[in-house]
């Protein structure tokens, strides 16, 4: 599996996947796009743009979007790394969010992004990465505690773990 920046070439596969995250009403923590006016090459610039702090809507901080793709060049899933948190991610969102869509679930795909995910967060000179999810998600704590997340605590039915990245 690898987790990079999405490119042009990538457009049918992950088109392919925002579709299935709509079809199925499932959550895309880690991937943002507004269903109404989707155009893939203008989300591609928006994702070069908010990595550089570069049009950010209100509220937002600088991010890089990546794309989980499978070895045969499916994509499995989204992964956002905030480069710094705000009010709110310190409270709810973190560092990283991430989803596997649907069908690719439960196959290792969400422990492997978050690992990766880690790694280019360290790169970035983040030391200690936020790393969140719902009280009601067994399987996302799972996988953050297999990537080294030590629990803070819970607000609001939102688990908050770090990970030391040193």
């Amino acid at each position: 599996m690898e987790l990079r920046r999405p490119r042009l070439a990538d457009k049918e596969a992950v088109l392919e996947m925002m579709e299935e995250f709509e079809q199925t009403q499932s959550a895309h923590d880690g991937g943002f796009w507004d269903v109404e006016n989707f155009v893939y090459e203008e989300w591609l610039e928006s994702n070069q743009n908010h990595e550089m702090g570069i049009n950010l809507p209100e509220g937002w901080v600088p991010d890089i979007q990546l794309v989980a793709f499978a070895k045969d060049g499916k994509a499995v899933g989204f992964l956002n790394l905030r480069l710094r948190l705000n009010d709110y991610l310190l409270e709810e969102g973190g560092h990283i969010g991430y989803s596997i869509r649907p069908s690719e679930r439960g196959k290792g795909y969400a422990k492997e992004s978050l690992r990766q995910g880690l790694q280019i967060a360290k790169e970035k000179n983040i030391h200690r990465a936020l790393v969140t999810c719902s009280t009601e998600n067994p399987a996302s704590r799972a996988v953050i505690l297999a990537n080294g997340g030590e629990l803070e605590d819970v607000r609001n039915g939102t688990e908050r773990y770090w990970i030391e990245l040193e």
